[in-house]
């Protein structure tokens, strides 16, 4: 490992807006991340998969009266987002290791406010199928942890993902409110993102591919 992932995960330990393995609210939070973290009542936005947390971050700086959750099991990426927030006192951020799969330890029924799904690894192989963050194994976990009317925003440049997604929703029966574009830029969808690009994005969208957006609440 390098020396820098080393200081890095060592920074994590001390960060109070990191929640990971060895920390005592990693074993406690479930169900009490706004009386033992946030220590407010503001509603709860979790993006999966967050990388370096660049929408964990860019919607705490536009909703200040709302609490988000950038989720990642990676600390050197975390590290990044977390820092940000650090140098801009932005109290309404979190960010918890682990990985999606175990999200139920660390969430109860109707916790999460809202779902962001940024630029997630596609696993373009058959193969991998089931291993999608938008399959509908995993579906039905953000289901079990949406409060009602909450929504699932989902982000991509691949278009393999984008249509493998669309593919699962429109074999479900209870999704609704369902949008989707597949050319953000020029929809009239783009507000609902607010302007906030990842790494990817900026690096997906320079070389020319259209960025696809959807976004839909499951019905009761």
């Amino acid at each position: 490992m390098s020396r820098s992932k080393l200081a890095r995960f060592e920074a994590n330990r001390h960060r109070q807006n990191i929640i990971e393995p060895g920390k005592p609210l990693f074993e406690k939070i479930k169900g009490s991340w706004n009386t033992e973290y946030f220590k407010n009542d503001n509603p709860i936005t979790v993006e999966l998969a967050c990388g370096r947390g660049e929408y964990t971050v860019g919607l705490a700086r536009l909703f200040d009266d709302q609490n988000f959750i950038g989720i990642d099991v990676k600390g050197d990426r975390i590290w990044k987002g977390s820092g940000w927030a650090i140098e801009e006192g932005l109290s309404n951020v979190a960010f918890l290791r682990t990985q999606i799969q175990y999200l139920p330890e660390f969430f109860e029924y109707g916790e999460i406010d809202n779902f962001w799904i940024t630029f997630p690894d596609p696993r373009p192989k058959d193969r991998d199928e089931k291993r999608r963050i938008t399959n509908g194994k995993y579906l039905d976990l953000y289901k079990s942890l949406l409060a009602a009317d909450g929504w699932v925003n989902f982000k991509t440049d691949n278009t393999g993902l984008f249509e493998f997604t669309l593919e699962v929703l429109h074999e479900r029966n209870d999704i609704r409110d369902f949008e989707f574009t597949r050319d953000l830029y020029h929809s009239e969808l783009r507000p609902l993102c607010h302007e906030i690009r990842t790494r990817y994005e900026e690096k997906f969208s320079a070389q020319g591919h259209d960025i696809k957006f959807l976004r839909f609440r499951f019905a009761e």
